[in-house]
């Protein structure tokens, strides 16, 4: 996959750079340029890969590119936040993918019971060691993707997803986020990340997703940095 996004972006940029009116430009705004374009082709591309039992949290942070110079600048300070989760939390996976965050909370950071949303003793301890980190990088946005294992119907997964993805945002609002910051969305019984045909793989599969982006304050908090290099 890593090979595919990185041709992709090499073909963007050779074929946007070539337009008269992106020469015309500036470093900044050529960046921006090739971020639209490359996350709408990449985004579709994931799309279509991912869905067939991937990742769609990472798909959508790739998705969201913005590229160019301020896209790097964005990039460094995922960076800085990645290692911090990393380590506050070193149970969970910490993916950095373009400019965003992929963390899974999976068994052991944030523990769901069979056919339960409510978070565990051991699952608010982890997320409270995440609060002070987004906290400190408050110009970010935060989605929550919950998800269960493959027994039972789909239409009922699909709503105790929902509901162990909302049961983290209400736990992390409780404790100082703010809830603008948050969205969720509940996936079922799609993407998973271990088996489902052993009790340990299903417990894997219960879980939660974090995606980290920047917001819109970032961004241009990026570009304006990127104007003075």
């Amino acid at each position: 996959m890593k090979k595919i996004v990185a041709i992709v972006l090499a073909g963007l940029f050779l074929t946007i750079t070539a337009c008269e009116s992106v020469k015309n430009t500036n470093k900044t705004q050529r960046g921006a340029a090739i971020g639209v374009v490359a996350g709408s082709v990449i985004g579709g591309i994931l799309g279509n890969n991912l869905g067939k039992g991937g990742n769609t949290a990472m798909g959508a942070v790739i998705g969201g590119v913005v590229g160019g110079t301020v896209g790097g600048v964005i990039g460094n300070k995922m960076d800085k936040q990645a290692r911090k989760i990393d380590e506050v939390l070193p149970g969970a996976e910490v993916n950095r993918v373009g400019e965003g965050i992929v963390l899974v909370l999976g068994e052991n950071s944030v523990r769901f019971e069979v056919n339960k949303s409510t978070l565990t003793p051991i699952a608010k301890e982890n997320l409270d060691k995440l609060i002070p980190v987004f906290n400190e990088y408050a110009d970010t946005d935060i989605k929550i993707y919950g998800y269960t294992d493959s027994t039972g119907k789909a239409d009922y997964n699909l709503k105790l997803s929902e509901q162990r993805a909302a049961s983290v945002k209400a736990y992390l609002v409780g404790k100082g986020i703010v809830a603008a910051r948050i969205v969720t969305q509940g996936m079922g019984i799609n993407d998973p990340i271990d088996t489902n045909e052993t009790p340990e793989g299903r417990a894997k599969n219960r879980r939660v997703e974090f995606t980290i982006t920047a917001n819109q304050k970032m961004v241009k908090d990026a570009e304006k940095e990127a104007q003075g290099q």
